[in-house]
């Protein structure tokens, strides 16, 4: 047992840092991109959260905003629930606006017209989408005995990440550019007494392919 162990441990030194693979396809739609940058204006990324069936994740939602503001600094990303909170109750999912036809209604809110001008928000980002499990395979058995327990098998299972990001204009009352990503990846988990996962990290990468190119939008230096 005790060779096994060994050898198990040693299995999983060599393969610890090992993720699963992982594509991308990153869609880039961008109807009238910055120049210059965009000064002091701030950006806020919202996720959506009106389906039904699925909310986007506020942790991803978090994500794009680091990924973007670690890469320029000079962008000031609002956070999404300060914001959500500043705009009570205006953006909250029942009421938040769906079409950027209802910017010019939104904004005749007084409330909302001077929260904003506040705050500085020129860009808001909408970001649709969601990480699913697509299908898996394999099996693991488990057992606990007199000399000890452990798990033999193996296992794989497939995720896939589909998000969108809509980035409106709040100044010109338009939107301004569409980004869509695709990432799939298939993941591991092998046994020989103690299981160890080798996980695809589709939500990260879809993280940095959005938030890549929102770069590409909003800062001066991409």
């Amino acid at each position: 047992m005790d060779k096994i162990l060994q050898q198990t441990l040693s299995l999983a030194g060599a393969i610890v840092l090992l993720t699963g693979c992982v594509t991308t396809t990153v869609d880039e739609i961008v109807f009238n991109e910055p120049t210059e940058g965009i000064g002091d204006a701030t950006v806020v990324i919202l996720g959506r959260r009106h389906a039904s069936d699925y909310d986007t994740e506020p942790d991803f939602i978090k994500c794009v905003g680091r990924h973007i503001s670690s890469r320029d600094k000079s962008i000031e990303i609002l956070g999404e629930l300060e914001f959500i909170n500043a705009l009570y109750p205006w953006f909250e999912p029942r009421t938040a606006p769906l079409r950027p036809e209802n910017i010019h209604k939104l904004m005749q809110q007084a409330p909302v017209a001077r929260k904003m001008a506040e705050l500085k928000t020129q860009y808001m980002i909408w970001i649709d989408g969601n990480v699913e499990r697509t299908n898996s395979s394999g099996s693991m058995a488990c057992a606990i005995g007199p000399g000890g327990g452990g798990c033999f098998g193996f296992s794989t299972w497939g995720t896939e990440a589909n998000y969108e990001a809509v980035i409106w204009d709040f100044t010109n009352r338009a939107e301004v550019g569409r980004v869509h990503t695709t990432t799939s990846g298939q993941s591991y988990m092998p046994a020989i007494i103690i299981p160890i996962p080798i996980i695809a990290p589709v939500k990260g990468t879809a993280c940095n392919g959005i938030g890549n190119q929102i770069l590409k939008f909003l800062s001066s230096k991409y």
